[in-house]
């Protein structure tokens, strides 16, 4: 054994046989559980495990064996029509073929329906071509093998299946993964709480009729939480968190939300639909939701409503295996299945589309501030992992019951921190180098990004940017509808524009070293090897650019060269000029 090396292993004694094996350092914080003694972990390893020669199994060695876990396991995904499900779908049918069956919940009217948009809104997506390159003329019947569309619908009994079809669902699926949710910010209070509260009971209760469930998997975001500074730990809510009444809880008193009634919120968004007239339900719904989020703590609806969705999953989930993910915001693919897919505006890119079309010279935010932002296929792939560690055989129900280790923040502000002021830097360096035209075909030319810490003084700069020249009433009617839509953002985006806080990652770096050597390679989610500029200027911009605002490739130039490559020289150079200007 002395000829072996020792660097980046651990020794460990079999008390059978004597064997010394090593255990790469990449799994010596992975739940082995292996008592330390004299500065060395010792222990008994079970025949099994160990090797003639003295190695590690290849179960072991193999790490959370990601590939191995999806292998023949039938999986229900609902939201799949959305941003993220989609990235999570083709990453699973490109990297693991021999997963048995993905059934995809589709609000549709029928059968035919729900095909369509099958085809149209997910398989047919640019996103979908690398898979499609890979199968060439087998592609369509690869994909139908795998996919298999299911009418149904989350407000609804049952996630509204037909019974034949959800007695089949129920006796085979495997794993659940819930990503449906309405995301608008201020999203009127019945539909965001039927959606992402009353939708969250639904899919558990409909997970607990399920034969063989190895896991049920709620995708909620790290803004859940109402803390709004500091370090944000990954800790669920857990039951309780609600109650009206809460003499007998001694946490601390910022654990719990005291008088949050989650039955009472319910029945109240069910009656407030009903108090309203038609002309002025929408609005007053939003407002009402956003009052009441504000209230309880929550910057919006949204946040709000996902909070109490998860307070409700861990409250009935009993011993159902649950795993809760916590992306913050969600952006644009950093490398799967190639760089800078993305589907919608994001968090980030209205302002940041705005800005680069001249619209406006800034925007009302916190220079200093970290921006939380993560690439969708580093969400995706931490979503595997994780789904391989707790869907083992070997985990216990009563684990996820017990702690806070099936909580997962898939964040960057405390591993790799995007600080504002230098977000727009790069987008400043960005728009310059590659300018947005003007109906004209001339290049929009942009001044350095401006930051108002007063909304007054935000709008006020806007009205003067606007111009105070006498124009027709037409004009007129637009240019102040502009300025309450820029307001609007201002509000809407003020919580996170300010936010202070730092999402405390711990779980996903635990997990993350539990991978082998090729699941690192082929499912990494290292947020901190991140390189912002690269990502931002390089990828994410042209991303947005070309799937969002549909400009065409050749439009995303620099004003002197053939392609948006930047160079380094250019970059230093712009951001000399933005020192000496600012």
């Amino acid at each position: 054994m002395s000829g072996k090396k020792k660097t980046g292993t651990t020794s460990v004694f079999c008390s059978a046989d004597h064997v010394q094996i090593q255990i790469p350092k990449n799994l010596s914080n992975c739940g082995l559980n292996l008592p330390a003694k004299n500065g060395k972990i010792s222990g008994i390893i079970e025949k099994e495990s160990v090797s003639i020669n003295g190695q590690l199994s290849s179960k072991m060695l193999d790490g959370l064996g990601i590939i191995e876990f999806f292998s023949g396991k039938k999986l229900l995904i609902t939201g799949a029509t959305g941003f993220l499900a989609k990235v999570l779908v083709e990453k699973i049918l490109r990297t693991m073929p021999e997963v048995g069956k993905i059934f995809l919940l589709i609000k549709a009217k029928n059968e035919e329906a729900a095909t369509e948009r099958l085809l149209n809104e997910i398989i047919n997506t640019e996103l979908f071509k690398c898979l499609r390159e890979k199968h060439g003329m087998f592609f369509e019947k690869f994909i139908l093998s795998k996919l298999v569309p299911v009418v149904g619908n989350m407000c609804e009994t049952d996630l509204g299946i037909q019974e034949d079809v959800a007695n089949r669902v129920a006796r085979e699926v495997d794993v659940i993964i819930n990503s449906a949710a309405t995301t608008t910010f201020d999203e009127r209070f019945d539909v965001a709480v039927d959606l992402n509260t009353v939708g969250a009971a639904r899919i558990v209760n409909f997970a607990k009729k399920c034969e063989k469930l190895n896991l049920y998997v709620h995708v909620s975001t790290a803004y859940a939480s109402r803390q709004r500074e500091g370090m944000i730990i990954e800790q669920s809510f857990g039951k309780g968190h609600y109650v009206a009444s809460s003499s007998d809880i001694f946490e601390a008193p910022d654990k719990h939300v005291h008088g949050l009634d989650i039955k009472a919120q319910i029945k109240l968004a069910s009656e407030m639909k009903k108090s309203f007239k038609d002309n002025e339900i929408d609005q007053k719904l939003k407002d009402f939701g956003m009052s009441r989020a504000q209230e309880y703590g929550w910057p919006n609806t949204y946040a709000f409503t996902k909070a109490m969705g998860e307070m409700v999953v861990e409250d009935i989930k009993v011993h159902l295996p649950v795993i809760i993910i916590r992306p913050s915001i969600i952006e644009s693919t950093l490398k799967e299945p190639f760089p800078g897919w993305i589907e919608g505006n994001r968090m980030i890119d209205p302002f940041m589309l705005l800005y680069g079309k001249g619209k406006i010279p800034g925007f009302y935010s916190d220079p200093n501030i970290a921006l939380d932002v993560v690439p969708v296929d580093i969400v995706v792939n931490s979503t595997l992992a994780a789904i391989a560690k707790h869907g083992s055989e070997e985990s216990k129900p009563e684990d996820s019951n017990s702690s806070d280790d099936h909580v997962y923040q898939i964040t960057s502000s405390v591993a790799n921190p995007l600080i504002c002021r230098d977000l727009l830097d790069m987008a400043y360096q960005h728009f310059s180098l590659c300018p947005c035209f003007d109906r004209m075909g001339n290049p929009i030319h942009i001044s350095a990004f401006k930051f108002f810490t007063s909304l007054k003084d935000f709008l006020s700069d806007m009205k003067n940017t606007n111009g105070n020249e006498k124009i027709s009433p037409r004009k007129e009617l637009i240019r102040r509808k502009s300025m309450e839509h820029f307001k609007y953002l201002a509000e809407i985006y003020q919580p996170y524009s300010f936010f202070d806080g730092r999402f405390d990652n711990k779980g996903v770096e635990k997990l993350m070293k539990c991978l082998s050597e090729k699941e690192r390679k082929e499912f990494g989610f290292d947020v901190s090897s991140i390189d912002w500029k690269d990502y931002i200027i390089r990828v994410h911009f042209p991303g947005i650019r070309k799937h969002v605002m549909k400009e065409r490739v050749s439009e995303i130039k620099p004003l002197q060269y053939n392609s948006c490559i930047i160079q380094n020289s250019q970059i230093h150079q712009l951001s000399a000029v933005k020192k000496q200007t600012s």
